[in-house]
Formats: structure tokens, C-alpha cells, sequence
């Protein structure tokens, strides 16, 4: 680190040149990112991905229904199967559109208790995007080809529905528009704690590093694809990690200069101590990240890939742009001095010796309000979100609402195509499936270009999450045996998938994440313990997070009073993984800033007490600073459409919160006071592995001359707060 900082501040203006250029590329790139980035759910080699794949080359349609127009006669008639069967024939007439209705079937099935609405499932292309290419024409097509037949028509979907909760009156923010709102809580929070003008210099940071980062992504998109979720993250968590990485760094610079040191000095000590933090932060958020691509999930994957960049960008820009910019411009920014940097924080370090003093106290009531969050969790589902958690107002639910009341459950959102070789093996097929309990109805098609037929089974309740998909597998159990089953698809059907592709192999990807997070901490901090710790203490953390959103999404406790969307029923199946990656690697961020604080004071003076105090004395103010500013870009992510990026973002904010206060300022202090000097032990042989100096037990305690506050006299801080010369096995 020393080494890299020397670098910089010899070449300070070619660095700046460099990233000045890379600025203005990535300016460009981010205007064509979101074109270039994948909405496939896809996973090959799994039955309903397969039978998908099947089914877009025999009828070109997707695997989801597109629209579900819904068509009533006047004045309580019943429906004539003549009308019916002439609006259908004019849907049929756009191009790729694909229509099974009671006129052309017969089947009563179709229609609502006492004959006077019937229900049309039109299937279209498999979109590009999210929006059903087909869904606008449909619409229209079907309300005008009803009024000349004297009928009325609405049409509702799982899509429909969807964008109903999603977009709103006013169609969400743009990412734009959220990375702002997310820069104007860190401005906020960055002039508190510097009280200068330096607080632009994070931000100045945090921009050049998203931009950067999506030039990375797109060349990504040129040799793989890329979810859209990543460019959410780039702007957002990007935001974050680059600031909180900064405030870091230019922190540690403002408390060398205030001791006097010169500005080049205080530079390459702030590179040297806090840049290494930042270092091993990075790399652990990035790794819990691109461990992701051992899932065979094309999504999970790209997601891994593509998340991966954001905290390696950050975290280059901040150890080489950040003291270039430091060097040149800081001393000249950072006025006015109001708050000064030469002391601890009074308040953290009174807070550290109250924990010292009552660790068992302390440790006792984090852990009992973890084990309270994680209870939730024990109620989890995994699927995607319930119709009653999409629009709650709108033609999409109104029209739900009446077929419904007509007798007509959900289940008519998730059909499930079922493959058959040829139409002559479909009539024993279809008869086997209409026996499985839990299904409306099962609907032969026309054969399709090559033969191959569908038989769209119709479920009694839509197919999303762990329980309603039974029947899904129900269905294929009755009917796989039969001659010429090809296999079962729609969306119950790639919940399975997802269940099997994913979470079969989740605890490999988790160990994976975890033992290497261990091995890199533990060269972090020499120590077996305290990696240790750090690891065990995440993984309790994000399960607490995970609790949380099971009762306030999945259960409803919250979500329809703050976003006014009901109880979801489920997680959507991607989630999940997602969320335990950046929960994981981000965590780890204040665990490696408060205990590599902690460990260089222990080296320095061999109390465990002193390094508590001191070390959350200098790192409080800085984690919580942090956590806040990530919860505003959370915050403001949370205003993005979609339900699922509403769950991630409050996922995610309240992980952080969660972790900056009941376990980095309670938890963590009261566990190192507790374990004492075995925090500290590296033995020689796998130090000398690790290529670390060993880190020895040592019987006591070793403060240097005046500093007589040792581990039973936690309340007394040294006189003078300036660290002495550290020998290079004692640097953290």
C-alpha cells in the first residue's frame, strides 16, 4: 500500500488525466448500458426451461401468458359462444399472437358462474424486455372487436397486474433520478461529518466511479449477458461503497494532518492504514459476489459478474484517485475547519468503555434481538409475488376482482403449457391432467409448425411460490409416464427450476463465500478469532435481515402501510441469492474498518480494552456516517418500479442499519472485550502460510510509557492519542 501510494503521488497528474478520460467514456457508456442488459430467466438443462425453449420454436409464443382479456354481455345475459368466437378470430389476426377461448373450444370451462363473462388466454413472442410487445394491441383489438359484437371487454394478466403496482401515476424514478436523491442524502451526511468543503470530494469520487464502472459493464455485455438489475446497483450501491470507502480514507488523511505530519505524508499514511481496510473490504464484497458464478443460473450468474465490478471500480478509484486528488487539492478544501480530527470521538469511545463494562450485558441483548429477527425466517417462501401483492386499484385488478366474484380463482394468471410429440397423444394427456386436484381445466391447442402439441392446463390458484406450485409437479407426476410427454412449463413450472438450480446448490455457494471471506481476514487481521468472529456474526446478520423481510414483505406487516403494496406471499426466486452476496460483502466493510482500527491499536500497546475503546472511538462516527449514506441510496432505490427491486432496496437498508448499530456498535465490541487477547493470535506456522508476521499470545499487557489504562481500566484514555512507530509486522 505504502508502495502504490508513493506511485501515485509521483504520477498524480497522469492518474487524474487517466480517470479523467475514463469519466468521460463512461458518460457515454451509460447511455447505451440499459439497451445492452438481459431480462432472460432462462436455465438450461431444467424441464421447464427446456419445455420453454420447445414451445417458442413449435408456436414462437412464450412460455407466460400475455393478456387475459375478459369479455361480458350486457344486462346479465348469458355470453354467445358466436361473439366470443368472432373476437377471438380478430385477436388472432395480430401477428404472433396465439388464442384459446371457449368459441373455439366449447369448453365451459371458459366461463364465469351463470354464463355472462368468458375469459381468452392470448399468448404472444417472448418479450425482449419486461413489457408484453403484444399486451397494447391486444387491449385495443379486443375492447373494439367487443363493441361491435354488443359485448364489453377488460383485460387483466400477471404482466398487467404488474405494471400496475409498478409503475404508478407517475411511472417510478429513472436511475437518474435515484442516484441523485441517494447523492443528496450523502451530501448531507459527508457535511456533517467533515464540516468543510471536503465533503465534495467523496461524491467527486463516487462519480467518476459509477461511470467507470458501467464502461466495465459494457464491455461485459460484449462476451456475456448482464442482468438489468446491475445497472440499479452500479448507480446506487455504487454510490455507497465509493463514498463510504472515501470517507475512510480521507478521514484517516485529516487525522495525520492534524498531527501535523505534512500533507504527502498524511497521504501515504492514510493509503497505507485505511487504504488497506479498504483493500480488504473491496475484495470481500467482491468476492461474496463472483462466487455467485458457480450457480448454473445464467441470471444469478450475470448478476455475480456484473455486481463484482462495483466495489473492484470503487475501490481502484479510491486507492488511486483519492490521494491524487488529496495530494493537489486537499488542504485547499478543506475549509472551513469547524470540526477537527486530532481527537476521538468522545461520545464512541464513552459508548466502547460502557460496553467493555457490561459485555455480557451487551453481548446478551444483540443476541437476543438477532434471534428475535431471524425467527420470520423460518416461514420463508420462495417464488414470485402473489396477484393481491401487484396492483391494488386499476382496470388489471378490477377485472381480476370480477372473475373472481364470477367464480374464477388466480389460477387462470398461470396456465401451465404442457408438451405433447403429436395431437394424437394429447386427448390422454389432457384427460390425465383435468383429474389432478387443483386443476380448473386443460385445453388441447392446434398442433404447432412442427407438430408438437400444447395442452394448456389451467390451475384453480396461481402457481408462485413453494406451496401453490404442487400442483405443478402434481400435474407432471400424473402425466410425464404417458406416450409422448415432453414436459410441463410456465411460471410454477421455473419456480421449481429456480428451486433446484438454485437452492440445491445455495449452502455450497455460501461455504465457498464464507472460507474464502475467512482466509482473507485472517491475513487482514492476523488472527484466527477475529475472522472468525466476522464470518459467523455476518451470517447471523443477514439471516436477521431475511427475517425482517419474510414479516414485513412476505407477511405483509409493513409493506402495504409504506409502499401500499399487500402482503407478496413469497420472494421472488432470485432474491434471495442476491441479497445474502451484497449483505455478506457489504457487512464486512464495517467489520474490517472497526477491527483493522482495533488491531493496529493493539500492536501498538497490547490492551484489548484500549483497543476497543480506541478503536470504535475512531471508526464509530465514520461506520455510522457510512451506514447512512447507504441507506439513503437504498432509500432512494426503493422508489424504483418493481416490487422486487423494493424488496431488495429495504433488504439491503435495513441490513445495513441493522449491522452499523445492534452488531458493529454492540455485538462486535462486546465479543473482542469478551475473547480478550485470544482476539490477536496468529500462530507462527500459519502466519508464515499466509505470508503475515506471526501474532504471538501475549500474558498482558504492553502499553508504551504514560499509558497506564490497561484491560481493567477500560475508562482512562492515553494522554497523547499520536501512535508510535509501527514495525512493519505490526501495520494492520
Amino acid at each position: 500500500m505504502s508502495t502504490c501510494a508513493h506511485f501515485v503521488l509521483r504520477h498524480r497528474w497522469w492518474v487524474i488525466a487517466f480517470w479523467l478520460v475514463v469519466l468521460l467514456a463512461g458518460g457515454t457508456a451509460a447511455g447505451h448500458v440499459p439497451s445492452r442488459l438481459s431480462s432472460d430467466f432462462s436455465l438450461p438443462g431444467q424441464e421447464g426451461s427446456e419445455t420453454q425453449a420447445r414451445l417458442a420454436r413449435s408456436y414462437g409464443i412464450s412460455a407466460d401468458l400475455g393478456s387475459l382479456p375478459v369479455l361480458t354481455a350486457p344486462g346479465g345475459r348469458p355470453i354467445d359462444r358466436a361473439d366470443v368466437t368472432a373476437v377471438a378470430d380478430r385477436i388472432r389476426t395480430i401477428p404472433g399472437a396465439r388464442v384459446l377461448d371457449y368459441g373455439s373450444t366449447g369448453d365451459p370451462a371458459f366461463l364465469t358462474e351463470g354464463g355472462h363473462s368468458t375469459f381468452l388466454l392470448v399468448y404472444g413472442p417472448k418479450p425482449t424486455g419486461f413489457a408484453d410487445p403484444l399486451a397494447a394491441t391486444v387491449d385495443r383489438t379486443a375492447q373494439a372487436a367487443a363493441r361491435q359484437h354488443g359485448l364489453s371487454a377488460a383485460v387483466t394478466g400477471y404482466d398487467q397486474l404488474s405494471a400496475g403496482s409498478d409503475t404508478g401515476d407517475d411511472g417510478g424514478l429513472s436511475v437518474l433520478g435515484e442516484t441523485l436523491i441517494g447523492a443528496l442524502g450523502a451530501l448531507l451526511v459527508l457535511a456533517f461529518v467533515f464540516a468543510s468543503f471536503l465533503a465534495l470530494l467523496p461524491l467527486l469520487v463516487a462519480a467518476v466511479s459509477i461511470l467507470a464502472t458501467f464502461l466495465v459493464v459494457l464491455a461485459l455485455t460484449t462476451f456475456t449477458d448482464v442482468s438489468f438489475v446491475v445497472q440499479f446497483l452500479i448507480a446506487l450501491v455504487g454510490l455507497g461503497v465509493a463514498i463510504d470507502y472515501s470517507l475512510l480514507v480521507v478521514s484517516r488523511w485529516r487525522e495525520e494532518r492534524s498531527r501535523g505530519r505534512s500533507n504527502d505524508e498524511a497521504v501515504v499514511t492514510a493509503v497505507t492504514t485505511a487504504g488497506h481496510a479498504v483493500l480488504a473490504s473491496g475484495t470481500t464484497v467482491a468476492i461474496s459476489l463472483v462466487a455467485l458464478v458457480v450457480v448454473d443460473v445464467p441470471l444469478i450468474r450475470s448478476m455475480g459478474l456484473g455486481g463484482m465490478v462495483i466495489p473492484v471500480v470503487s475501490t481502484l478509484v479510491v486507492l488511486t484517485l483519492l490521494p491524487a486528488l488529496l495530494s493537489l487539492a486537499g488542504p485547499r478544501i478543506d475549509r472551513p475547519r469547524i470540526r477537527k480530527e486530532a481527537q476521538v470521538s468522545r461520545a464512541w469511545s464513552a459508548w466502547a468503555r460502557g460496553v467493555v463494562r457490561h459485555r455480557w450485558a451487551a453481548a446478551t441483548t444483540a443476541t437476543a434481538g438477532l434471534v428475535l429477527a431471524i425467527v420470520p425466517v423460518f416461514g420463508l417462501q420462495i417464488g414470485e409475488a402473489g396477484s393481491d401483492s401487484l396492483a391494488h386499484s386499476g382496470v388489471a385488478h378490477d377485472t381480476l376482482a370480477a372473475l373472481r366474484a364470477g367464480g374464477v380463482d388466480s389460477g387462470v394468471l398461470t396456465p401451465m403449457p404442457l408438451l405433447v410429440r403429436s395431437a394424437r397423444d394429447a386427448s390422454a394427456v389432457a384427460a390425465a391432467a383435468r383429474r389432478v386436484p387443483g386443476v380448473r381445466m386443460a385445453v388441447v391447442a392446434p398442433p404447432g409448425r412442427d407438430g408438437v402439441t400444447a395442452i394448456v392446463v389451467v390451475p384453480t390458484r396461481e402457481t408462485v411460490d413453494n406451496t401453490t406450485v404442487r400442483v405443478v409437479s402434481s400435474v407432471r407426476d400424473a402425466t410425464k409416464n404417458l406416450p409422448g410427454y415432453l414436459g410441463v412449463t410456465g411460471r410454477g413450472a421455473i419456480v421449481l427450476d429456480y428451486q433446484r438450480a438454485v437452492f440445491d446448490d445455495f449452502p455450497y455457494v455460501l461455504g465457498l463465500i464464507a472460507l474464502v471471506t475467512y482466509v482473507l481476514l485472517v491475513r487482514t487481521f492476523r488472527s484466527l478469532l477475529l475472522p472468525l468472529k466476522a464470518v459467523l456474526l455476518n451470517l447471523v446478520s443477514v439471516a436477521a435481515v431475511f427475517g425482517m423481510i419474510t414479516w414485513f414483505w412476505q407477511d405483509g406487516h409493513g409493506s402495504n402501510a409504506v409502499f401500499g403494496i399487500a402482503a407478496t406471499g413469497a420472494l421472488t426466486f432470485w432474491l434471495p441469492v442476491l441479497i445474502f452476496a451484497f449483505l455478506f460483502g457489504l457487512s464486512m466493510d464495517y467489520e474490517v474498518f472497526i477491527l483493522a482500527r482495533m488491531r493496529e491499536e493493539y500492536d501498538r500497546t497490547g490492551s484489548t480494552a484500549y483497543a476497543v475503546e480506541h478503536g470504535l472511538g475512531r471508526t464509530g462516527r465514520l461506520v455510522t456516517s457510512a451506514a447512512l449514506i447507504l441507506f439513503f441510496a437504498f432509500a432512494a432505490l426503493a422508489s424504483a418500479p418493481g416490487t422486487d427491486i423494493k424488496v431488495l432496496a429495504t433488504a439491503l437498508g435495513a441490513g445495513i442499519l441493522l449491522d452499523a448499530t445492534v452488531v458493529r456498535a454492540l455485538l462486535v465490541p462486546a465479543m473482542v472485550s469478551l475473547l480478550g487477547r485470544y482476539n490477536w493470535w496468529l500462530p507462527a506456522g500459519i502466519a508464515r502460510l499466509l505470508r503475515v508476521e506471526p501474532s504471538p499470545l501475549h500474558p498482558g499487557t504492553r502499553l508504551p510509557a504514560g499509558h497506564e489504562d490497561g484491560p481493567h481500566s477500560p475508562g482512562r484514555a492515553p494522554a497523547d492519542d499520536r501512535p508510535g512507530r509501527l514495525q512493519p509486522e505490526a501495520r494492520p
